[in-house]
């Protein structure tokens, strides 16, 4: 398992990732969810999930395209529910049936644009 830390995590890239073999353990998406604040394991474990809140249609629409640059410069895209002033964000990797490590590697970019939201 590589570095859980969220710095570390925002320093890699997606990376195409197929079958169970790349999927992560139990014990690696609890450390890497440790790592990032307010993201949960959904119930039946299969994706990783944050509802975003924001003042305004304004800031929740610039954090769906700033959300939509990431997705398609690391080629990996998230699920996205969005609401006038809110986005619930969730990852997972089809082709590994379940989380892999590109799913935390875009959560943590992700995180960044909190800042000002």
């Amino acid at each position: 398992m590589t570095d859980t830390n969220i710095e570390s995590l925002r320093a890699q890239h997606c990376v195409p990732r197929k079958g169970k073999e790349a999927g992560l353990s139990h014990a690696e998406v609890h450390a890497y969810l440790a790592n990032l604040p307010g993201w949960n394991l959904t119930a039946d474990s299969s994706e990783i999930r944050k509802e975003f809140r924001f003042a305004d249609y304004f800031h929740t629409m610039a954090f769906v395209n700033a959300t939509a640059s990431i997705a398609h410069r690391e080629d990996h895209h998230p699920d996205l529910e969005v609401g006038y002033n809110r986005c619930v964000v969730r990852y997972s990797t089809h082709d590994v049936g379940g989380l892999s490590l590109n799913d935390f590697i875009c959560a943590a970019k992700i995180e960044d644009l909190r800042v000002g939201a």
